[in-house]
């Protein structure tokens, strides 16, 4: 079956908005914000759209990450009323269960693309996931969905080489050292530096047999546009030569230029620019297209307007992907 390139699916549920806090950045609305956009950004490019309630991810599926004495912290403390795990993170009453459904939205997000179900699938999910390792919750964190959703691929048996594209602002310190030690997952990012969480440097390759397999790239505060589409040139041209059978991207969009938490200029164009030039590479590749995981973003309208120009870009043809190209097509 192949997919059909005009096919988006969304992936989301209003359980996830009992996961809150009062004054929190990381609050409800951003959900509807990304909702809008995506439907925005297919509706550009006369694409349909779904858009279906995941189920809960099963305790198999995020013991196969995380480990079971954590979870079962992590139950607890929701079951208690929940608490606060360290400065920015929390757990309220329901926290688990948004949890579990975010977990599930990216595995059925990566498994649609992989089965040709549809060629772009939003999992527009909280909380995020890429802050998370095996053992800690950290940066609004609780489950690490898009490493979650990676071994399910594999699984499911849909996928055994598999990368994780992260252009959130923040580098994810969890994925990274989840698959530290994998030589089969690459894990590909861009992230503001000098900022939370201080990983990230571009001599972290991988351990052991999977030395060569992180790539960072930093950006240097007020960075914009251009830097931004220059790394990922870099980057996905490893992507490229990884031969990967899938490719899951931790979509955060606090790098924007009007983003509160973090000093980068990118704006949209940036991301649309580097989401045509991936689904590029998953055309060269014999993909179906590619699998986006709801991370960071904490402005509304930027949410909204770039996860439009995500899905327009995911949706584009060979020549929105002109090299050095950041306006959009």
């Amino acid at each position: 079956m192949s997919a059909d390139p005009l096919r988006v699916l969304v992936l989301t549920d209003p359980a996830m908005e009992r996961h809150t806090a009062a004054g929190h950045p990381e609050r409800h609305e951003r959900l509807a914000a990304v909702v809008k956009g995506a439907e925005a950004g297919a509706a550009a490019a006369g694409a349909e759209l779904s858009v279906r309630a995941p189920g809960p991810a099963e305790d198999q599926a995020i013991t196969a990450v995380h480990d079971q004495e954590y979870l079962d912290a992590l139950d607890q403390l929701d079951a208690s009323g929940g608490g606060w795990i360290d400065p920015d993170t929390y757990l309220a009453p329901g926290s688990m269960h948004a949890a579990r459904l975010a977990a599930g939205a990216a595995i059925e997000a990566a498994l649609a693309v992989a089965r040709g179900e549809a060629a772009v699938a939003f999992s527009v999910s909280r909380p995020p996931g890429h802050h998370a390792s095996a053992r800690r919750a950290a940066g609004f964190c609780l489950l690490n969905n898009v490493a979650i959703a990676a071994l399910a691929l594999r699984r499911a048996g849909n996928a055994q080489r598999i990368a994780i594209v992260d252009w959130d602002v923040h580098h994810g310190d969890g994925t990274q050292a989840i698959f530290d030690h994998d030589p089969d997952l690459l894990y590909a990012s861009t992230h503001q530096r000098p900022l939370y969480p201080g990983t990230g440097s571009p001599e972290e390759h991988g351990s052991g047999s999977a030395a060569g397999t992180m790539h960072n790239l930093t950006l240097s505060p007020g960075a914009g546009d251009d830097a931004f589409v220059a790394a990922w040139q870099d980057l996905l041209e490893r992507v490229r030569a990884f031969l990967p059978e899938a490719i899951v991207v931790s979509a955060g969009y606090d790098g924007h230029r009007d983003d509160p938490l973090a000093n980068l200029a990118i704006t949209e164009h940036g991301y649309r620019t580097v989401s045509a030039a991936i689904a590029a590479v998953t055309r060269e590749l014999g993909l179906h297209g590619a699998a986006l995981v709801l991370e960071g973003g904490y402005d509304l309208g930027a949410l909204e307007r770039s996860a439009a120009a995500t899905v327009a870009g995911l949706l584009a043809g060979p020549s929105a992907a002109a090299p050095g190209s950041s306006s959009p097509g």
